[in-house]
């Protein structure tokens, strides 16, 4: 009797990146399970609760790993040891003063770490990062931990990766990649296959969690979250063990020095009283007692509550230190370079006015700063650019009628050029409609008004964030290039403001007051039009 055996077909290999960058994409999707439209609600909760969320670590306090960090220190061994010895020495009250001064060093330095780590992880649930993922057929915003093998996200110029993904389609991307390969120049991406051989380097088809979008746009699903992601394996590596600060390295080698006196005064004075025929218990003893004596018992406690009046000194100026040890290399330090975005603003961009070169409102600026959007002009939606969304949100954004309008093609932003492009079929003809830099679009307008460059400056002065508009027929094009932005008609300029302590609407142009209103000292440092899209976005948030 003969017996068939049944050889079952063979199933996916391991994602891999180098597997996922060879593969053609209809069968990475296929490996995720997953299509072009992305996941529905249901299935990536599910897969979330199966493979868990996309961060690299759980930002979980805990009272013993604060306290085996303070106990990790070489004085204090080098003191617990004296103060052993002391105690089988007979000189039980010398051995008690040691030991309170231990736990006065190791309750401070515990006390005040434990504070911190406890801020820390409540300043750290309070901030969310987004991105824009296709979910039930539509993309949203959804936060960044609850991204799952086999979404579909969109990437647009300035974006942080949120992941490892697979490229679906590429309009001119480019991702900084220095994080991981140390390369200054931005890599092209493309969506054909890498060659089986390739280095995950040059496999153009996928983009890496914590690289940069630094030209154009994507679609992409995601393959690999957290700690399978690669950039989240080398942060696991990273986080094993914490670097030792200069200052813990200089108390090891004090303490190390102090070890090796006390030992060879021991062992001289040992040897002397043996030399000299004193009792060998009693030469023990004394010799142990001089050891003890050279100890700098208070050593600890002098550094942990000098530190720790450190940290309480600049909690009063809301600084917050999470290790104690680190607050002497900061006093080292002699130049501090900071950004200010985010403690003089909101960090939320909102429109403020769409005015035409003469400052006067106008609902044609906006319509076209609309159409050259990364949105659909018929049905709308969410747009992963700030200035974008803030277009879209605005109450005169949403007033403004963009359907019947249809994008023909698009240049997206890149910083050489910084504008964006849309071919656009609207109600009077074929349109090129240039976005983006005020002196970058107004160098390729045959003719600009007077009022132009004065209202620049008045708004440049007043801190504001200004988007020029332009445009011309073009009938003759099918596409875009770099070359067809030229021969522009300036149409106005886009106003955005970051709110806080800002002028009030009244003092916009477009409102009453705007030709009148008084010429005050500017509110805040001049900004610069040169960057249009945002530059960066927060990484991953690390749990």
């Amino acid at each position: 009797m003969t017996t068939a055996l049944r050889v079952d077909p063979p199933g996916p290999p391991a994602l891999t990146a180098s597997a996922v960058a060879a593969a053609p994409l209809a069968d990475v999707l296929g490996w995720l399970d997953t299509s072009a439209d992305g996941l529905s609600t249901a299935e990536a909760a599910a897969r979330l609760a199966r493979l868990g969320p996309n961060s690299l670590r759980t930002h979980q306090v805990s009272a013993w790993a604060v306290l085996r960090r303070q106990l990790n220190n070489a004085v204090l061994i080098l003191l617990a040891v004296t103060a052993v010895v002391s105690f089988f020495l007979g000189d039980s009250t010398q051995a008690v003063i040691i030991g309170i001064i231990l736990a006065v060093s190791i309750g401070l330095g515990f006390l005040n770490e434990y504070r911190a780590e406890r801020a820390t992880a409540a300043l750290h649930s309070r901030v969310h990062h987004n991105a824009l993922v296709r979910r039930n057929g539509r993309y949203d915003k959804c936060d960044v931990n609850e991204l799952v093998p086999g979404d579909v996200i969109e990437l647009t110029l300035g974006e942080l990766v949120p992941a490892d993904v697979r490229l679906i389609t590429v309009n001119g991307l480019e991702c900084n990649e220095s994080i991981l390969t140390g390369e200054s120049t931005a890599a092209e991406k493309s969506t054909a296959p890498a060659p089986p051989d390739a280095a995950l380097a040059d496999a153009a088809d996928l983009a890496f969690m914590g690289t940069v979008v630094s030209a154009g746009d994507a679609t992409a699903v995601v393959y690999a979250t957290g700690l399978d992601a690669q950039f989240g394996r080398i942060a696991a590596g990273l986080g094993e063990r914490q670097p030792e600060t200069d200052f813990q390295a200089g108390l090891r080698r004090f303490s190390y020095l102090l070890l090796q006196v006390a030992m060879t005064l021991t062992v001289l004075i040992l040897v002397t009283n043996l030399l000299l025929r004193r009792p060998l218990i009693d030469s023990v003893l004394f010799a142990l007692a001089i050891a003890v004596g050279i100890t700098p018992q208070l050593l600890p406690a002098v550094v942990s509550t000098s530190l720790a009046t450190g940290s309480r000194r600049l909690a009063k100026l809301k600084v917050l230190v999470k290790r104690l040890v680190c607050i002497e290399d900061l006093g080292d330090i002699d130049i501090l370079i900071t950004d200010k975005t985010g403690t003089l603003t909101e960090g939320r961009i909102t429109l403020l006015a769409a005015i035409d070169p003469s400052g006067a409102p106008t609902e044609a600026v906006l319509r076209s700063g609309l159409l050259a959007t990364d949105v659909d002009p018929n049905v709308g939606g969410t747009s992963a650019n700030e200035m974008d969304a803030a277009l879209w949100d605005s109450d005169a954004g949403r007033r403004v009628v963009t359907k019947g309008a249809r994008r023909v093609a698009e240049l997206p932003f890149d910083h050489t050029r910084r504008a964006t492009s849309a071919l656009v079929d609207d109600t009077e003809g074929r349109v090129l409609i240039v976005k983006g830099a005020p002196e970058q679009v107004l160098a390729h307008c045959t003719a600009v008004p007077d009022t132009a460059q004065p209202l620049l400056d008045r708004l440049f002065g007043e801190g504001r964030r200004v988007v020029a508009v332009a445009g011309r027929p073009a009938a003759d094009l099918t596409a875009i290039t770099a070359a067809d932005e030229t021969g522009l008609t300036l149409a106005g300029f886009l106003v955005f403001a970051d709110p806080r302590n800002r002028r009030p609407a009244s003092h916009w142009p477009g409102s009453p007051n705007w030709a009148s209103r008084s010429r005050s000292p500017p509110e805040t440092t001049r900004r610069s039009p040169k960057r249009y899209a945002p530059t960066s976005v927060c990484p991953p948030r690390v749990r």
